[in-house]
């Protein structure tokens, strides 16, 4: 894969890492403005990620799932495009969506699977070095089949999310050896309860912490399965001192799967067969024979929760920095998001998830031409959208190619919630030129409810 080094920056393919939703989307965007790109995906398949949850049902319909761009490709290959209304789960977004699209002949060739960056610089200068930095390509270092490749780019879209990188149970977001000792327990993720792990947590204490929609889809399955087993025994933990907020909009949710959530959540909350505590605070973890013990505070006074047999963690995730070492890349020290969405995005100010609408100027790094896109462009915040990781690349992209005025012009089409927490000082009411944004995992929520989605543009 090592390229001619004297091929001029110029004609350099833009180089995407991540192939899930979002890094796919670039790629449709860069084809379609004429641009050549190569995109690197450290999983077996594209949407590798979105596999580890291949059994979830998404809360958004086809019509918020797919990108614009990747859909006029797509559609002019022969695509049979699903029903805009269906609720696809994990899998049928890949099969249907993210393996057709990685199949075209104008995107095949440039995917390259179980191909890890491990590091970005610019060609011959470390991030110190400041004279003529901007004039030169970037150096992807990228192992595949155990051997390093080199690789040139005149720019850099990161779209390599977070899945991967799960948050610790621990309140304090620090990895010990004990919770990392005890891994053959703890499940990160969204466990396939009723198949796949079914003998898992069958007649088992399954502690399930967190409060987003991953946290819910675990605890209905697990209701499910107490429905067939009824000695299976269920904790739910989640710091959350009201859990009117977990709940959601219910019947005032303008996506109908995702209200349903809420309700269905609340009725096995009251049904009896899932014991909450809440407001707790994990600070410790330890093993007591084949057991798991749970040490923490509830309102402030010790609680430990004993003789657990499985925890499933549905705490989050957050940024991998790691192999961006020696590109100038600034995030926001608290949230580790792209510095400019912080504000935004900051669930200490607001809960509701309004964001204004943004797109390559609030994505734009130190580095020049290098753009960190998606989940990952939210840092830890838990409010981010596909669609909306579609109207980032939709815009950076312009960017890429010179065109200022698309670069600038920011549309989005979100549906409400249809339910709001407003803190002080929050920005929960959403200015005239404001969109409303809802979230990835259960936390954010809108403001003033419409009956229709809220198109944008901002100049």
């Amino acid at each position: 894969m090592n390229q001619n080094p004297s091929i001029s920056r110029a004609k350099l393919p833009v180089a995407i890492i991540g192939g899930g939703p979002v890094g796919l989307a670039a790629a449709a965007h860069l084809v379609t403005r004429g641009e050549s790109f190569v995109l690197f995906d450290a999983g077996h398949a594209v949407g590798a990620s979105i596999l580890q949850w291949a059994h979830v049902r998404l809360f958004s319909p086809w019509e918020f799932n797919i990108d614009k761009a990747a859909r006029q490709l797509l559609n002019s290959s022969g695509w049979i495009a699903p029903n805009n209304s269906d609720i696809p789960t994990g899998l049928e977004m890949v099969e249907h969506y993210f393996k057709p699209f990685a199949e075209l002949p104008e995107i095949k060739p440039f995917i390259y699977l179980n191909a890890k960056v491990v590091a970005v610089s610019r060609k011959g200068l470390n991030k110190v070095k400041t004279h003529g930095r901007d004039d030169l390509p970037f150096v992807l270092h990228v192992e595949m089949n155990g051997e390093r490749h080199i690789v040139e780019a005149k720019a850099v879209i990161d779209g390599s999310g977070t899945w991967t990188n799960p948050n610790p149970i621990l309140s304090e977001g620090v990895w010990t050896t004990e919770e990392q000792s005890f891994s053959k327990q703890i499940f990160y993720g969204i466990p396939d309860v009723l198949n796949e792990h079914k003998d898992r947590y069958r007649g088992k204490k399954v502690l399930v912490v967190g409060s987003g929609h991953s946290a819910i889809n675990t605890l209905l399955e697990l209701g499910e399965l107490k429905g067939q087993i009824p000695e299976t025994e269920i904790v739910w933990v989640l710091r959350k001192s009201n859990l009117e907020d977990v709940y959601g909009g219910r019947e005032l949710d303008q996506l109908a799967a995702r209200g349903e959530l809420g309700t269905r959540i609340q009725r096995l909350v009251e049904s009896g067969n899932v014991k909450v505590i809440t407001p707790f605070h994990i600070h410790e973890i330890k093993k007591n024979e084949d057991k798991l013990q749970v040490v923490g505070a509830l309102n402030g006074e010790l609680l430990q929760i004993n003789a657990i047999d499985e925890i499933v963690s549905n705490a989050g995730s957050r940024p991998d920095f790691s192999f961006l070492r020696e590109v100038r890349v600034i995030a926001d020290p608290s949230l580790e998001s792209t510095m400019e969405l912080a504000p935004l995005i900051d669930p200490n100010v607001h809960s509701c998830g309004t964001v204004r609408p943004h797109g390559e100027k609030e994505l734009r790094q130190p580095e020049k031409d290098f753009y960190i896109v998606g989940a990952k462009s939210y840092g830890r915040a838990p409010t981010f959208l596909m669609a909306t990781g579609y109207e980032q690349v939709r815009s950076v992209v312009a960017a890429i190619v010179g065109d200022r005025e698309a670069a600038e012009r920011v549309e989005l089409e979100l549906p409400e919630t249809g339910v709001c927490s407003i803190q002080k000082n929050s920005c929960c009411v959403p200015e005239k030129s404001e969109a409303v944004e809802v979230d990835h995992d259960g936390v954010s929520s809108c403001c003033s409810p419409v009956t229709q989605p809220i198109t944008t543009k901002s100049s």
